[in-house]
């Protein structure tokens, strides 16, 4: 599955990620705010992409993960869906970028291109997001997209053997459409 927007390539994560995917989640800014922690392997990275290419043949599928490549099939990053209760119709998204790339709208439009998935193709009723309380620029990427940001949960996040603060994002499908 490949989804486009206007400088942007989303498509399925592939085996022929690995070594992309590796490095971005080996960068300790990219890792700043992030649950998973630096992998302490390529094997690692290996385990985790094959649990994402075994979820693509499920039916109903319940996860996405997208690679992002800009107009030169660069990769970029990537963005995913979890789908939650059947009945709740609901997802909840996440996203990381190479920092070379940041601060350049590639979050925003991603943000937004899963969005329009979410809520046309999917026919999701409410997406949601969380990141970090100091996560500035997440912060930023889902208000910018139109999420409402609805709470806080304290000391949610293991990050590095510290416990950090949770925001809570969400936008309904009348939100977006």
């Amino acid at each position: 599955m490949q989804l486009r927007t206007e400088r942007l390539i989303l498509r399925e994560t592939t085996i022929n990620d690995l070594q992309n995917i590796h490095q971005l989640h080996s960068f300790p800014e990219v890792d700043e705010f992030n649950t998973m922690g630096i992998p302490s392997s390529i094997k690692e990275t290996e385990k985790l992409i094959n649990e994402w290419i075994a979820s693509q043949i499920e039916s109903p599928q319940k996860k996405y993960v997208f690679a992002i490549e800009n107009s030169e099939k660069q990769f970029i990053g990537l963005v995913g869906i979890n789908i939650g209760k059947p009945k709740y119709f609901n997802a909840e998204i996440w996203y990381k970028l190479l920092p070379q790339f940041w601060n350049n709208g590639f979050a925003t439009e991603s943000v937004n291109e899963i969005l329009n998935f979410c809520f046309t193709e999917l026919k999701l009723h409410r997406v949601e997001a969380g990141c970090a309380t100091e996560n500035i620029s997440s912060i930023n990427v889902l208000e910018k997209s139109g999420f409402i940001k609805e709470g806080l949960r304290r000391k949610l996040l293991p990050i590095r053997g510290k416990w950090l603060d949770n925001f809570e994002f969400a936008i309904l499908e009348e939100d977006f459409l």
